[in-house]
């Protein structure tokens, strides 16, 4: 067991190797004598560094400046755990300090920083943020790992607000930026993509809340969410547990308060029901929609049905919520742009300086992709498949995946945004902006600076999807190869565009005119023939019914290559001869037309090799 005179004895040599190493750094006999009259006023004071940070932090504060810069220096040297409000108030050079006692991961830290787009004077207050929750958890920068960090910083956010009434602008910024950092140096946990303050105010009660009024119903309501949680999406479960949360804190502020789900009946659904068609959205004023109106509706329709069929003793004792309680949403037709508009999109798309901004819009207007889709693309998502370029979109609304054909533009373009990522990340997905996953909204900056640069007016993404649909099907592209493309569950969501093909209709319609014309004139017969129809109409009515399988559908636009078609061609058993050589040269001009690549070389090896064995 060791002595007290020895713990002081080594508290005191220990005290003197950091004073030795605090006055060094002075420049000139006078700055080290400045230097070394603070290491032992400090001495004098506080006696050494464990009992320094004992005393009260306005004992501290009350020390000169010089002392306080000393036993920054101390604390930093000798690892001491420091409370956050003496690190927040002393304002000391926690960062200078820390970057003495080791340069190397200093260096690191702004490197890896200047790689995530981060500027000088970002990358300085960030690792001053990083010097001071090392020192708040005791630790230092190159050895401070997720939990260390998630704790450092909550108490020194917690210490500022308590100084300033707030957590101020330039003490958020930094955190921000060092959160995506870390993260990628593999020392924080993964960032959330957006400020926290930029998230939208909420209405609803929380769950402590709804357990100090009634526990019962905020325990089945938590199960059911528990449930749910298993077998749906983050985000889909994150709008249940909204309307949930609602609809509880209706229940405890009504007179009786409910206590219980059994005890919901008919009447508390109505209430409900009037209480939020009349409130206001998230942003606005403006009253709820039907759609969202039936969404929250929805949501408790199914809560109910399923707590019954899950035999929850708290289900009453049957669904309050009807079908018919559900408002008729409207079905308008989806907005697409037309030709001119589209052209006229897509190059001030090009003009943008932004280089995310045109590649963004190029990609929603060329493939056709959810907004959600695009940003959850991976870096490996571009795949060769044959002699083209495809891009394969992330697991997404329909629960599936797909494959899109890529336009070179798009591929080169792709590989561009590729070139200036820096390779070390611990995300995988494409489109990052400083370490943090690009969020929704600067798709929609983007494809609104394109809209107003080419006076379009207010344009959303998913016009976008909409005005490729349109387009095609226009062009003649079959409902198949549509669905496959936008990735649709069934043809009903693809029928849609049958009924916005405009060119198509208008075609039709003055085809027909002139016969429909017919009937009025006395000299011609008044009845007008089945077959006048017209030939696109028809093609769109039956086109659900075309390129049938035994066990399904074919969605591959026939202009896309398919070996399948020449399976039989390419077996090493096919003997042809040369009578059927007009067939094959007919074969192999079709697929050239097609511009199907593989196919087109099976034939040009056969009619080679036919060629040669007739010379």
């Amino acid at each position: 067991m060791i002595a007290p005179d020895e713990h002081r004895l080594a508290d005191a040599a220990r005290l003197e190797r950091i004073a030795s190493d605090f006055v060094a750094l002075g420049i000139g006999a006078a700055g080290q004598n400045n230097r070394r009259q603070a290491a032992d006023r400090f001495a004098r004071i506080f006696g050494g560094t464990g009992e320094w940070n004992t005393r009260p932090v306005p004992v501290r504060m009350a020390a000169p400046v010089w002392v306080r810069s000393f036993a920054a220096f101390a604390a930093v040297a000798a690892r001491i755990a420091v409370d956050a409000e003496y690190v927040v108030g002393a304002s000391s050079k926690w960062g200078a300090h820390h970057a003495h006692r080791d340069p190397v991961t200093a260096a690191s830290f702004r490197q890896d920083a200047a790689d995530l787009g981060f500027n000088q004077r970002e990358t300085a207050k960030m690792w001053s943020k990083l010097a001071q929750i090392a020192v708040i958890t005791g630790t230092t920068p190159a050895m401070i790992g997720p939990a260390a960090y998630r704790r450092g910083r909550q108490e020194l956010t917690a210490a500022q607000r308590r100084r300033w009434g707030h957590l101020p602008k330039s003490a958020a910024t930094p955190l921000f930026g060092l959160d995506a950092v870390l993260f990628h140096r593999g020392q924080a946990d993964q960032p959330h993509p957006r400020r926290q303050s930029l998230a939208r105010r909420r209405h609803e009660t929380d769950w402590e809340h709804v357990a100090e009024h009634a526990p019962v119903l905020e325990a089945t309501f938590r199960r059911y969410l528990e449930q749910l949680a298993v077998s749906l999406r983050p985000s889909s479960v994150d709008a249940i547990d909204i309307t949930l949360r609602q609809f509880a804190g209706f229940l405890i502020t009504i007179d009786p308060p409910i206590k219980r789900v059994a005890d919901i009946d008919r009447s508390h659904i109505e209430a409900f029901k009037t209480l939020i068609s009349h409130r206001g959205g998230y942003k606005t004023n403006k009253t709820l929609s039907k759609t969202t109106i039936g969404m929250r509706l929805g949501h408790l329709h199914a809560f109910f049905q399923r707590i019954t069929a899950w035999d929850y003793h708290d289900a009453p004792p049957r669904v309050p919520v009807l079908t018919g309680d559900k408002p008729i949403p409207d079905k308008p037709l989806p907005r697409f742009l037309d030709d001119p508009s589209a052209a006229k999109l897509l190059q001030a798309a090009r003009a943008l300086p932004g280089e995310f901004d045109r590649l963004a819009v190029e990609l929603l207007a060329r493939t056709g992709m959810r907004k959600g889709e695009l940003l959850g693309l991976t870096i490996d998502a571009v795949v060769q498949i044959g002699s083209a370029f495809w891009l394969r979109t992330p697991v997404g609304k329909m629960h599936n995946d797909r494959y899109i054909p890529l336009h070179p533009s798009l591929k080169a373009m792709i590989d561009g945004w590729l070139g200036h990522r820096p390779t070390w990340q611990s995300s995988d997905l494409l489109f990052t902006d400083r370490g943090r996953p690009i969020p929704p909204s600067r798709i929609d900056k983007a494809v609104r600076k394109a809209a107003d640069a080419a006076g379009l007016g207010h344009v959303h993404p998913h016009q976008l999807r909409h005005t490729l649909a349109t387009q095609a099907i226009n062009r003649g592209m079959s409902l198949e190869a549509i669905a496959a493309l936008l990735g649709h569950k069934s043809l009903s969501m693809t029928l849609v565009y049958a009924r916005i093909a405009n060119r198509t209709v208008a075609e039709e319609y003055f085809n027909v005119t002139e016969k429909v014309e017919a009937l009025y004139d006395a000299r011609q017969p008044a009845q007008l023939p089945a077959d006048d129809e017209g030939t696109q109409m028809r093609k769109l009515r039956s086109e659900m019914h075309r390129r049938m399988l035994g066990n399904g559908y074919c969605a591959r636009p026939v202009e896309l290559d398919c070996h399948f078609e020449s399976i039989c061609e390419s077996c090493t058993f096919f003997v042809t001869t040369i009578e059927f050589r007009p067939t094959l040269q007919a074969q192999r001009d079709d697929a050239e037309k097609k511009g199907q690549l593989g196919r087109k070389k099976i034939f040009d090896g056969l009619l080679d090799r036919l060629d040669q064995a007739s010379a």
